[in-house]
């Protein structure tokens, strides 16, 4: 069925034309669709509606229908049915995380403004002040705001599709990873796991790629001693 799909967009796309205006692709009306393509018209309405579904498709009434690059609602959905399924284990997510975000991290001491620091120091400070209080939930959140700020200080779209997709299933598995390190800790007033991403924000204020990836890979050592992971 994906290679259908995939075959039938690869048509969609050698039949939609540029609209002038907008610069999008817009599919012409559905009886000359499918007699270019050789589909019944019941055929073509089921394979546009599982695209629809997917992203791929953006339909308007009175408007037309264009071709879209979907956002990463439906990696989402396959990676946390993926994880259900036993398909992709949780140490498989952990695994792509560190390798993403070790390249991310190098690239971004190399681009790095001041400002930018700052921000990220300031995901910190909140991230340690959330943990001094027992405010697990709003740690996390400081957590992802300063691994996602990485993103988007790199801005490289490839790399923000594949945090994005990675994102649901990752927030279970760091909240379930820092809930089994508060755990083994006996004070949070100086929680060493929220201490070391300091470490990160200080070589990229030095503009280091070598010391941001060492501080990256020492973050991750960090969490992985504390929980006795492997």
């Amino acid at each position: 069925m994906a290679k259908d799909l995939a075959g039938l967009v690869e048509s969609l796309i050698s039949e939609a034309s540029s609209e002038e205006s907008t610069g999008r692709l817009r599919l012409p009306a559905e009886r000359t669709l499918g007699a270019s393509l050789d589909l019944s018209r019941g055929m073509l309405r089921e394979q546009l509606a599982t695209l629809e579904l997917l992203g791929f498709i953006d339909r308007t009434q009175g408007r037309g229908t264009y071709l879209e690059a979907p956002d990463s609602g439906f990696i989402q959905l396959y990676f946390r049915l993926a994880l259900r399924l036993g398909h992709i284990s949780a140490a498989q997510f952990t695994q792509a995380r560190e390798m993403l975000e070790i390249a991310v991290v190098e690239q971004a001491a190399v681009m790095a403004t001041p400002a930018e620091v700052a921000t990220l120091r300031s995901h910190i400070d909140r991230m340690v002040e959330a943990t001094s209080r027992g405010d697990v939930d709003k740690a996390i959140t400081a957590d992802f705001d300063f691994h996602r700020g990485l993103f988007e200080l790199v801005d490289n779209p490839i790399f923000n599709f594949l945090q994005d997709g990675l994102r649901d299933v990752l927030r279970d598995v760091v909240a379930e990873r820092r809930r089994k390190a508060l755990a083994v800790v006996e004070t949070t007033s100086d929680f060493i796991t929220d201490q070391v991403h300091y470490g990160i924000t200080d070589a990229l204020a030095k503009n280091d790629p070598d010391a941001a990836r060492a501080a990256m890979r020492r973050h991750f050592d960090v969490w992985r001693a504390i929980t006795d992971e492997p």
